[in-house]
């Protein structure tokens, strides 16, 4: 087992740095901790969702996703780190295709919302797309694995699809937009 924290505070972030998984220091607000910080706090969405009653094969897809995520944290943590690997993204695709094909067709755009667990996994996917536009910009300026990015582009879709799974699990339905109800 890795290092355990036996001290939770140790001041040296009181200049504004933080240091990374390799032990350099960088800025609190540089891409590279904006990046895992948003993976983190999707980790933390997802751990919402497992809080509510839902379907066994969904809870058991989200934590192995909570799983997958601290890997990705630290991938992006540790500059140079693979954590990621095609065969996430594989299990991913498969998952979401399984999920999917129980689903009746969307005709319809759907709103966030179906209860309490879709309208927590609506945001929980909302917070996995702007984890992945970080990421994304984190690859403009420092290397950053094609697997991070996608990983994140398919577990988006993933948690839009579980979201769809939750609403009608809960008996409260998608909520579809309705064109005719915008204003004129």
């Amino acid at each position: 087992m890795g290092n355990r924290l036996s001290k939770i505070y140790t001041r040296t972030g009181d200049d504004g740095t933080t240091g990374l998984g390799d032990g350099s220091r960088v800025a609190k607000d540089s891409p590279r901790v904006t990046s895992y910080g948003t993976v983190d706090e999707l980790n933390s969405t997802i751990g919402v969702v497992l809080a509510q009653d839902i379907p066994a094969a969904v809870r058991e897809t989200l934590m192995q996703v909570q799983h997958d995520l601290f890997d990705l944290g630290g991938e992006l943590c540790i500059p140079g780190m693979a954590m990621i690997h095609a065969a996430d993204i594989a299990r991913l695709e498969t998952t979401l295709d399984d999920f999917n094909a129980d689903l009746p067709m969307l005709k319809e755009f759907i709103l966030p919302g179906g209860g309490a667990a879709a309208a927590h996994c609506h945001v929980a996917r909302t917070v996995c797309r702007r984890a992945e536009r970080e990421v994304v910009a984190l690859g403009r300026i420092e290397p950053v694995r094609a697997e991070a990015v996608g990983y994140l582009n398919r577990l988006s879709d993933l948690l839009f699809v579980l979201a769809r799974v939750l609403a009608r699990a809960s008996n409260h339905g998608e909520v579809l937009w309705q064109h005719e109800r915008r204003k004129k």
